[in-house]
């Protein structure tokens, strides 16, 4: 924990508090963290990891056609489902799902471990010793909006803090001129879908705690900039009036979202300079950029946001979220997933040889999932013409990859049925991948609370369990 107040993890709140501006000082800190209005000023325990990037792969990324090969499902293909999966063959969505659907797709092992990936991952797959893949996560969402929420939130609810939101207000960012939780967005052509920028608001916590959209072209951040004629004298007179006036409202009502108004003019600007420093890639060399995929198309998107999240990391940033979609592959599943995979694999392989090369993967955990799997059976929404036939949500088997931050390596956790369609060992339900987060930044998922309508609430919601075998 740093102990330059400006950069305190409560997004210059405590700084606010703690500097006599008439809030009350340390006496009002205490108050608010005993009513679960702020977070304890250190973490529970010694953390594993300072940072997270989190890779989220919106839609629903399909599990049999990259991570988790079913050979036996060869000979069934175009074949009815077994009669032992019953009402399993009725789709969530309203698609027809009659008949098993095995994936095209060639599996090998790859590295010392052995961990099998499909050919549409070549760039991750040769980082199978560094990775931990998880076969076994499941969830009890079908659609997207709530089995998003469920991942980010904890809850299916609109409403709730972020994932995010809860590691800046546990820990809160190393970075004085940035915030501790940024995120950046990228898609394949169809365009961002399902709850938005609920999967990184901050819900009832102050906003200070929201994810910052930035921008990877232009402005990073819109109307950051002064308008054009105003000095910085001028600039830092009205600074300094607006932060009088609500400090004085503050004051009168008692308001902590005025105190995160106070925080958030501080920060902008700070940030005049930080964010357009942060988009200069001039000093970045030219191995580094083909690394990611940034002097070509179609990496060059998402190899941007990846090549920004290493440097958002390296300036103390503490919480990356890149967001890609749409993997929400209905139909047309062979060519939407192969686009997909060109335009991420090689970047998010990139971000993890950039971070191990510079010392930053052991206290970085990098995090790839999506919100739910795909179904073994083919799904026919737009006629039988061949190649276009999709898959439907599946929300009770799906794969993630976790790598860095104190999690093991090489290292293949759960296993799934014949089909991918259940799991039949070491099951991983989305809170107890959130509890594990938690833990490896020190946090405990149980005491990391948040006091609101009368009750204490935690991004686990009641559940979640740290699962120790994934961790070193």
């Amino acid at each position: 924990m740093t102990s330059n107040p400006r950069s305190n993890p409560r997004l210059r709140r405590e700084f606010l508090l703690r500097s006599g501006y008439g809030l009350g000082g340390a006496a009002l800190w205490r108050l608010l963290a005993s009513e679960g209005r702020a977070a304890l000023p250190l973490p529970h325990f010694p953390p594993r990891g300072k940072n997270v990037i989190f890779l989220f792969m919106m839609g629903g990324p399909s599990h049999l056609d990259l991570f988790d090969p079913k050979p036996k499902m060869a000979p069934l293909h175009g074949q009815p489902l077994p009669a032992s999966f019953g009402q399993a063959k009725k789709s969530a969505t309203g698609g027809v799902l009659e008949t098993v659907m095995a994936s095209p797709r060639k599996f090998r092992k790859y590295g010392q471990s052995g961990i099998e990936f499909s050919e549409l991952l070549p760039h991750t797959a040769a980082l199978a010793d560094e990775l931990c893949l998880i076969r076994s996560m499941y969830c009890e969402q079908s659609n997207h909006d709530p089995a998003q929420l469920l991942l980010h939130c904890g809850t299916p609810l609109f409403g709730n803090p972020s994932m995010g939101s809860w590691v800046n207000y546990g820990l809160g960012s190393d970075c004085e001129n940035m915030p501790g939780y940024l995120v950046l967005t990228s898609d394949d052509g169809h365009g961002l879908e399902g709850a938005g920028s609920s999967l990184w608001g901050s819900g009832f916590m102050p906003s200070t705690y929201r994810g910052v959209s930035f921008r990877n072209t232009g402005n990073p951040i819109l109307h950051l900039n002064s308008p054009p004629g105003m000095s910085d004298a001028t600039q830092e007179a009205r600074r300094h009036v607006l932060r009088d006036l609500n400090q004085l409202h503050q004051q009168a009502t008692g308001d902590a979202e005025i105190a995160s108004r106070i925080a958030s003019y501080e920060l902008a600007f700070h940030m005049q300079s930080a964010a357009p420093e942060l988009l200069d890639f001039s000093r970045e060399s030219a191995a580094t950029r083909s690394l990611y995929g940034l002097d070509q198309e179609p990496t060059r998107s998402f190899g941007t946001n990846c090549l920004l999240a290493r440097r958002m990391v390296e300036r103390g940033v503490r919480f990356v979220h890149l967001v890609h979609s749409t993997w929400d592959h209905h139909s047309d599943l062979e060519q939407r997933l192969s686009h997909n995979c060109r335009m991420t694999d090689q970047p998010a392989a990139a971000l993890l040889r950039d971070l191990k090369q510079r010392s930053l993967l052991d206290e970085t955990l990098v995090v790839w999932a999506g919100e739910f799997g795909r179904t073994p059976m083919g799904e026919v929404r737009r006629g039988v013409t061949a190649g276009k036939e999709g898959r439907d949500h599946h929300p009770h088997a799906f794969s993630a990859w976790l790598a860095g931050g104190g999690i093991k390596s090489g290292y293949v956790h759960g296993q799934t049925d014949d089909f991918g369609f259940q799991v039949t060992e070491n099951p991983m339900h989305v809170h107890d991948l959130q509890a594990t987060i938690l833990y490896l930044l020190g946090l405990h998922h149980e005491q990391l609370t948040y006091r609101h309508a009368g009750r204490d609430y935690r991004l686990t919601d009641v559940g979640g369990t740290v699962v120790q075998d994934i961790l070193t």
